[in-house]
C-alpha cells in the first residue's frame, strides 16, 4: 500500500514523496516586470528545503499583455531564462522535481469573438514559452488549463463557441491543445515532464474526463485537477458514498468539490493524477494516498500559513504509524 513517504518515478524523474506544492501565484514577491526576485527564491528555497516531493513553480505568462495582474512572474522574453534558471538550481540542489506552469489569462466569455490570428500567435508564444522552460532548467512543464484562463476557456462547449479551427465541436476545441503538445514534442524526452492543470467541471465532470483522457493520449505524462468554470450551478457535489468508510473527520474536506473531481477522473486514467483544494493536514493526505484515490495531493495555502507544514507533516505521519503498529 503506498503512503505520503512513498516514492513515484513518472519517466526517470523520481519523486521522494506525494505531497506537491502546486502553482501559488506569490504577486507580493513579484514586481511589475514580472522577473524573479530575490523573495520568490526565498519562498521557493524554503518549500524545497523542507522536503517537499514535487513543486510546480506558479504561473508564469507567455505574453505581457496575457497577464493576471501586473505582479505576475513572465517567460515572455529570453532576459526571464536567467531568473527562471535560479528557481530551477534550488529544485537540482535539493533533488526535488520542479515543473513550470506556463500560462495566459486568456479573454473571458468573449473567447468566441477572439480573432484566430491572435490564437495563431498566443500558441507560438507557448511555444516558445516551453523552450524556455526547459533551457532555465526545470524537470518539466505544466499547462494552465484550468481556473477559467485561456486554455479553460477554450476547452469549455460553454464558452468556446466558435466555429473555426479552435471551436465547435469537441476536436476544434482541443485544437490548441493538440498542436501546442504536437509541436513541442521533441522536448519531452525521458528526463522532462508534460504536465496539465485541468479544471474538473469544463463544465461538468463527464466534459472534463472527456478531456482528460484525450490529453492522456496526446501523451500526457500527469493531470492535475482544479476547478473549472467557477459558477455554483456547474460545481460538481461530492458522493460521500463512493469513499471509503475511514474518513477523515473534517467536515469541509469530506464534502470538497474539487477533491472529488480528481478522484473520479483518475479512475479513468493510467497516467498519474493530482488533487487540490483545502488540504490541511496529515490525515487528510494520507486517507487520499493510502486508499489509492490520488496518486499525489498538492498543499498550498497551509504551506503557507503553516511553518515547515511538510517537516511537521512527516514526523505526524511517521508518529501515527509507530503508535498503530504498537
Amino acid at each position: 500500500m503506498n503512503n505520503i513517504l512513498t516514492p513515484i518515478k513518472i519517466k526517470n524523474i523520481l519523486i521522494q514523496n506525494r505531497i506537491v506544492l502546486p502553482p501559488l501565484v506569490r504577486f507580493s514577491m513579484i514586481e511589475d516586470d514580472g522577473y524573479v526576485t530575490d523573495k520568490l527564491l526565498d519562498w521557493y528555497e524554503s518549500i524545497a528545503r523542507d522536503g517537499v516531493g514535487m513543486i510546480i513553480v506558479e504561473a508564469t505568462c507567455v505574453s505581457a499583455d496575457g497577464k493576471l495582474r501586473e505582479n505576475q512572474l513572465g517567460i515572455w522574453d529570453d532576459s526571464f531564462i536567467e531568473g527562471l534558471s535560479k528557481i530551477a538550481k534550488i529544485g537540482k540542489k535539493y533533488k526535488i522535481p520542479m515543473l513550470i506552469q506556463i500560462h495566459h489569462a486568456g479573454f473571458g466569455k468573449n473567447i468566441k469573438d477572439v480573432d484566430e490570428k491572435i490564437l495563431d500567435e498566443i500558441l507560438d508564444k507557448f511555444v516558445i514559452a516551453f523552450h524556455r522552460a526547459k533551457k532555465a532548467g526545470f524537470d518539466g512543464i505544466e499547462i494552465h488549463g484550468a481556473h477559467t484562463y485561456l486554455l479553460s476557456q477554450l476547452n469549455s462547449r460553454l464558452w468556446n463557441t466558435r466555429n473555426d479551427k479552435y471551436g465547435g465541436d469537441f476536436e476544434r476545441r482541443m485544437y490548441f491543445n493538440k498542436t501546442l503538445i504536437e509541436r513541442t514534442r521533441e522536448l519531452f524526452d525521458d528526463n522532462f515532464i508534460l504536465g496539465y492543470r485541468l479544471g474538473g467541471n469544463e463544465p461538468t465532470l463527464e466534459d472534463s474526463t472527456k478531456i482528460a483522457i484525450y490529453l492522456q493520449d496526446l501523451g500526457l505524462d500527469l493531470i492535475h485537477i482544479s476547478s473549472g468554470i467557477p459558477e455554483e450551478r456547474f460545481r460538481q457535489p461530492a458522493k460521500i458514498d463512493n469513499f471509503p468508510e475511514n474518513y477523515p473527520e473534517e467536515k469541509d474536506f469530506k464534502l470538497d468539490w474539487v477533491i472529488y473531481m480528481g478522484v473520479e477522473i483518475k479512475k479513468h486514467l493510467h497516467i498519474p493524477v493530482i488533487g487540490v483544494r483545502n488540504i490541511r493536514t496529515e490525515e487528510q493526505v494520507s486517507y487520499l494516498i493510502e486508499n489509492n484515490l490520488l496518486d499525489m495531493v498538492a498543499v498550498g495555502r497551509a504551506m503557507i500559513f503553516t511553518n515547515k507544514w511538510m517537516v511537521k507533516t512527516r514526523k505526524a505521519y511517521l508518529k501515527r504509524v509507530k503508535n498503530d503498529t504498537k
